[in-house]
């Protein structure tokens, strides 16, 4: 395969990966005129290739029977290559059937054939592949592991790192949950951003720290909101400057913020703990304190949060992100919140 065939498979090659993160029906109808124009090279392993990312691309396109097809015929003209790896791979409805044939792959060797003597060549990309399925198997730390590897091997193909890396992250941010976690639990701590109910639903799930409310009791999370602001562990508002409560009560579909957060984590842990006086801890002290000033820099210091927020963060169930602040009005991602949660049960 000559120079010039080479940079037509890389072009194609960052088409199809870039389409696969953001289709655009526009744009793969341009990329499958593309590759009919590069099918008449006389090359059996460029062929191979192509119909390799052709099949990827009928994947895109839901022409699943033409993938299957366009698999074949790279089988057929190259035995090894990496790109009919990764969409035999694809084809596979079973997660671990898709997992094996990488593994296979990978274990053997068997995947390069452009005749380039490239070290490693197709060994990045499957390792791409790889943690895209052991992320969907909830393998969280094998996979961040896979992309790390991929990256690394990949510093030519920028592309791969761009459209992969939010994947990476969310593997490490939840590589503390087992392949067994429940499948809300895992679907929740992805997320940037929770509301009442889905805070709520993590605690119940993974702890026992609403056991003083529930008594084993399987009530929904719009129930365990109700009554525990009927209790105040869920504050009226989360607005950490305001002294007194607006009259106006939240809802279980609102966004849960940092604020928020320290003021439930700490009524829980106050209660789990039978120490009802933490709730009153710190401003008490402060409040005996000539000319005091709240260690926290944008936390004030006659804020109904400020025992909440000064306890979690004391006790490290959260930080301050830089040192100083607190940063009360910023949401919480599930994985951290869940992180949270393994400290303070």
């Amino acid at each position: 395969m000559d120079e010039s065939s080479k940079a037509d498979l890389f072009d194609l090659e960052e088409k199809i990966v870039n389409l696969e993160s953001a289709p655009v029906s526009g744009a793969m109808a341009e990329t499958r005129k593309t590759i009919s124009g590069l099918s008449g090279i006389p090359d059996d392993i460029f062929q191979a290739y192509l119909s390799a990312w052709s099949g990827r691309l009928y994947i895109l396109e839901g022409k699943i029977d033409e993938a299957g097809r366009e698999l074949k015929k790279s089988r057929t003209l190259s035995q090894g290559n990496w790109v009919s790896v990764i969409l035999a791979s694809r084809m596979e409805l079973s997660m671990p059937a898709s997992l094996k044939i990488l593994e296979d792959a990978l274990s053997t060797g068997r995947y390069s054939d452009t005749g380039g003597g490239v070290d490693n060549e197709g060994t990045g990309e499957i390792q791409i592949e790889k943690g895209r399925v052991l992320l969907a198997l909830n393998r969280f730390t094998e996979a961040a592991a896979s992309f790390d590897l991929a990256f690394g091997l990949l510093t030519d193909k920028p592309f791969y790192r761009d459209n992969y890396l939010a994947a990476r992250n969310r593997a490490w941010e939840l590589r503390n949950l087992g392949g067994d976690t429940n499948a809300r639990t895992v679907e929740i701590a992805g997320r940037d951003g929770m509301t009442w109910r889905d805070l709520l639903d993590i605690t119940k799930t993974e702890t026992d720290l609403l056991r003083f409310l529930t008594a084993g009791q399987d009530w929904t999370p719009d129930e365990i909101f109700r009554r525990l602001l009927d209790r105040s562990f869920i504050p009226a508002t989360q607005d950490i400057t305001l002294t007194e409560w607006p009259a106006g009560q939240p809802g279980p579909d609102d966004i849960v913020l940092r604020s928020g957060t320290a003021w439930l984590l700490w009524h829980l842990y106050a209660e789990n703990r039978a120490s009802r006086g933490l709730l009153s801890r710190y401003s008490s002290r402060y409040a005996n304190m000539p000319g005091a000033k709240s260690p926290i820099t944008d936390l004030p210091l006659l804020s109904p949060f400020f025992d909440s927020i000064l306890g979690c963060v004391e006790l490290e169930f959260m930080n301050l992100p830089d040192g100083k602040n607190f940063v009360p009005a910023e949401p919480v991602k599930g994985s951290v919140f869940l992180t949270m949660l393994k400290k303070l049960n």
